[in-house]
């Protein structure tokens, strides 16, 4: 299946579920990202049981406190 991963188009066998694919993209921090699917936020909790469709985009984000 082919899936947008940070707006790059890649291959993945289907049956991909955002957790496998945190693992296999080597993302840095996987117990603190935000993952969105087609610009919807999967829930933390959700990652091993979200399986990834041909066609989705996906997003992996970090919300980093701070200020003056």
């Amino acid at each position: 299946m082919t899936i947008t991963v940070a707006g790059t188009k890649k291959e993945y066998e289907d049956g991909l579920t955002v957790d496998k694919l945190v693992t296999l993209e080597n993302v840095e921090m996987p117990d603190y990202v935000t993952v969105t699917i087609n610009d919807n936020i999967i829930e933390h909790d959700d990652f091993a049981g979200t399986e990834l469709k041909t066609g989705d985009s996906v997003e992996f984000l970090y919300f980093m406190g701070g200020g003056c």
